[in-house]
């Protein structure tokens, strides 16, 4: 891995901390109705009340449109955001890490096998200089496969913060909506305790040349009354689906953030393990050749010796044994290699198996809304039959 993809690897640890950390706030409850609200609430839902014209049915119908004409964006903006987190990208750098490490054959590291005899003919390089070549070739792909996943953490984390907003708008948009339902729902009750009553008290007391427009008047504001009950209905019926997208963009996001966490852990401790161990690997052979050659260099020496030159080979020769008995085991290098690729690969498994977790909430959302549409239209149906 280079300098610079670890240094930035390395301050994106900070932000990755900072975006799993995070807590969103929660929805708030049931719509708290205007006898006990407080005085704040109240003046807002008083506030909305007043853009209830009884006589203009226009006022009716657009009681609630400015702040329910959000839904729609705000839900294109998660749909394109779920559409957008395919973590394909991410994933496929992560397994061509794998198949590099894998491609790097652990019987590679016997570096210094004897040359077959087509090697020795055709003047092949010597074990040891296939295998830093190999090293080396291998090394190269590292740092670019790092770097790619580096721009796939950081667009990520540009995303984790863009459903952050889109919560907060969501949020904002639902709680609004709970305003104009206590709105609604206290003009409603203003009505039918008191202005209805009070019109019906009228049409009885009036002449009878003024009571058929004192009647019409009465029916009229009727009239008004239960297209302003439906337009409540519709707004709880927003209300609930906005409640529902809720936690879709939570959980896009808790998706980003585990994938973020892998990535960073493999940028940060696994890649940089790998190769510490690969490089140690190359120094051992190294040295491994540097002794053979003294080896071989006091082995024609002590021939020239007398007797007590040949004592002196065989206690160098003890020497040199338990000094070179701390050459590294195989096996083990092989036992981590395997150890590091079931690893990733397990990181693999649990981002498939998030993405299949998403597609399949993608389909329930899908279900539930044909559900709350079907329900609708069936009330619908059925108040226009009464």
């Amino acid at each position: 891995m280079t300098d610079s993809v670890r240094e930035q690897a390395a301050t994106a640890l900070a932000e990755v901390a900072k975006v799993t950390t995070a807590v969103l706030p929660e929805p708030a409850g049931e719509v708290v109705p205007l006898e006990a609200a407080n005085p704040a609430q109240a003046a807002e839902i008083q506030k909305r009340m007043a853009e209830i014209d009884m006589a203009n049915s226009q006022s009716i119908i657009g009681f609630g449109a400015a702040a329910q004409g959000e839904l729609q964006v705000i839900s294109q903006d998660m749909l394109t955001g779920v559409k957008n987190k395919d973590v394909g990208p991410a994933g496929q750098a992560l397994r061509d890490i794998v198949s590099t490490i894998r491609g790097f054959s652990g019987e590679e590291l016997g570096a210094n096998r004897a040359r077959s005899w087509w090697e020795r003919l055709t003047g092949a390089a010597t074990p040891l200089a296939q295998f830093i070549a190999r090293y080396e070739e291998v090394q190269t792909q590292i740092d670019k496969i790092t770097e790619t996943l580096l721009m796939h953490e950081h667009a990520l984390l540009k995303d984790i913060a863009s459903l952050d907003n889109l919560y907060g708008k969501s949020l904002k948009f639902y709680d609004e909506l709970g305003l104009y339902i206590a709105a609604g729902t206290a003009k409603l009750a203003e009505l039918d305790g008191v202005t209805i009553p009070a019109l019906e008290a009228e049409v009885k007391a009036a002449a009878p040349d003024d009571q058929v427009k004192r009647a019409q008047d009465l029916r009229d504001l009727r009239a008004a009354r239960d297209d302003l009950e439906r337009r409540v209905h519709d707004l709880k019926l927003t209300r609930q689906v906005t409640m529902q997208s809720l936690p879709s963009i939570r959980l896009v996001q808790e998706n980003d953030k585990s994938l973020v966490g892998k990535i960073n852990s493999t940028l940060v401790n696994t890649v940089p393990l790998w190769e510490t161990q690969l490089a140690q690997a190359v120094t051992i052979q190294r040295s491994r050749d540097a002794a053979e050659a003294i080896k071989s260099a006091n082995d024609l020496t002590n021939e020239l010796l007398t007797a007590n030159a040949r004592n002196l080979q065989e206690a160098n020769a003890v020497v040199r044994t338990e000094m070179e008995r701390g050459v590294f085991d195989i096996e083990a290098v092989k036992a981590a290699n395997a150890s590091l690729i079931a690893t990733i690969e397990d990181s693999l498994r649990i981002a498939d198996e998030g993405k299949a977790r998403r597609a399949a909430a993608e389909t329930e959302l899908v279900k539930m809304e044909t559900a709350l549409r079907d329900t609708l239209s069936a009330a619908r149906g059925a108040a226009l039959n009464g």
